[in-house]
């Protein structure tokens, strides 16, 4: 079986889906990998790490997608890449439905492109490997990011966040108590801030109580305690996730309005479409905005500023898929793997996954129907 990766196309997108190391497991299987030139050197994995591991560097996207039955990408696929594919070909990457065109949903059904998110994969336990990982980076990163802007050349409030002795440390404001929120809240408390954590799941809140040691505060999130919270913080982190839907504005405008002067929000969530009111999808390479004197950062691939540790998280998730997929053909597979089946989108033409009626309003056969 041949597996490609090509060069992403979106600027700064700096992750890549396979290292080299997991390049040379499945060469070793007996497959054939195609790297786009490139295509992971901002992960610093040049193409002769590639080469030596047993891959075969081809210089243009269209030849990765000629030779491919498999493809694995990062970010969702634009109009100009559906126009490559070839109709019985599975592409993995995410999606980010939510927030997708349904122009790019009606491409891929009429190309018959099998597509598979990476978000959308599931453990037997229920578990979203990939999300899980990315995630945990996120919430890390989430706090550093925000560090820094909280600096006076940042146009910040001019504050350290942990604070010195006889100076109080900065109010962290944690909104959603995942996995991104709950690694947020973990560091920011290791460096010293006083960490206030808000979820409308009290389950969750007795987690990050109990793992965190009670050195943070938890709070039933409602509308009294969000605006009051968000008010306090110096820095508030959107880490709301909704599974197959669009994140809600839980922070609205007039909230944002009350912050102090130089106060950051960190939106996580704006692969999702934000939680925050005033939030709109940024770039790695102009990140942030001011409103209402409020630094706003909405980089929707976050991890991509740690591109060679994600894509080691993003490789470890995904590589056990691939090696089956590559061992026992595609349709074998998703009949042994539900979970690996619930991750399809299209297949064959159709759509399969009931968030293409949630969101696009399209009707669905479910996977299993099209397997047998």
């Amino acid at each position: 079986m041949n597996i490609g990766i090509p060069n992403e196309q979106l600027k700064h997108e700096n992750r890549v889906p396979l290292t080299p190391a997991a390049v040379a497991t499945l060469v070793q299987l007996g497959q054939s990998v195609y790297v786009e030139s490139g295509a992971g050197k901002a992960s610093r994995f040049g193409d002769e790490v590639y080469l030596n591991a047993g891959g075969t560097v081809v210089y243009s996207k269209e030849e990765v997608y000629r030779r491919c039955e498999i493809v694995c990408a990062v970010e969702p696929h634009s109009l100009q890449e559906v126009a490559m594919m070839e109709p019985g070909q599975t592409v993995f990457s995410f999606l980010n439905l939510p927030v997708a065109r349904p122009q790019l949903v009606d491409a891929l059904l009429e190309k018959k492109v099998n597509t598979a998110g990476y978000e959308l994969i599931e453990t037997e336990d229920g578990d979203h490997p990939v999300i899980h990982s990315m995630s945990e980076i996120a919430g890390q990163l989430s706090i550093f990011i925000a560090a820094r802007y909280l600096e006076t050349g940042d146009r910040g409030r001019g504050i350290i966040l942990g604070g010195i002795a006889g100076v109080a440390p900065a109010a962290v404001v944690v909104i959603g108590a995942g996995i991104v929120g709950t690694e947020a809240a973990r560091t920011a408390a290791g460096l010293g801030a006083q960490v206030i954590v808000l979820d409308s799941d009290l389950r969750r809140l007795r987690n990050v109580d109990r793992l965190l040691l009670k050195r943070v505060t938890t709070v039933l999130a409602t509308p009294v305690s969000i605006r009051k919270s968000v008010a306090y913080a110096d820095v508030l982190i959107g880490a709301v996730f909704m599974r197959g839907g669009r994140t809600p504005h839980v922070v609205t405008e007039e909230m944002v309005k009350s912050m102090k002067p130089g106060a950051v929000i960190v939106d996580v969530s704006i692969d999702q479409g934000g939680c925050v009111e005033t939030s709109r999808p940024t770039t790695i390479q102009d990140p942030s905005f001011s409103i209402h004197d409020v630094i706003h950062y909405c980089v929707p691939n976050i991890t991509a500023t740690v591109a060679r540790t994600a894509t080691y998280a993003l490789t470890n998730a995904i590589l056990p898929y691939l090696v089956r997929i590559a061992d026992k053909g595609i349709v074998q597979a998703l009949k042994e793997d539900p979970g690996l089946a619930r991750s399809f989108f299209t297949f064959g033409g159709f759509s399969t996954h009931k968030m293409a009626k949630a969101i696009f309003g399209k009707e669905y056969s479910p996977i299993q129907t099209l397997l047998s």
